[in-house]
């Protein structure tokens, strides 16, 4: 019953967020509509990122001595510079790895 439940769901959802993708067209949206969702990405990434980094398994904050700080630091300073999102992310694992495994 459970994998059915989770194969329903899975189904239930590629369905609801296909349906936007295939069935609405570029031209019906608006100019201002079409900036505004330009934003999106960049206001959903940040509140993904957040708790996995500020918060720890138990729900309470992180100290600042924890390794995913330092290694969320550098990774916001190479993505302001280098404007990669592969920079970014392989500095960031790149560094909190070094923190945790060498130092």
């Amino acid at each position: 019953m459970t994998w059915f439940s989770i194969i329903v769901s899975g189904i239930v959802t590629y369905f609801s967020r296909m349906a936007m993708v295939a069935l609405i067209d570029r031209d019906m949206l608006g100019t201002k509509v079409k900036e505004v969702l330009n934003y999106v990405p960049a206001a959903v990434f940040p509140a993904i990122i957040f708790p996995g980094v500020f918060f720890n398994d138990f729900g309470s904050l992180v100290e600042i001595t924890d390794p995913k700080i330092y290694g969320a630091m550098i990774a916001l300073i190479v993505g302001f510079f280098s404007r990669s999102v592969i920079a970014t992310i392989l500095s960031g694992l790149s560094s909190y790895w070094f923190i945790v495994f060498v130092i």
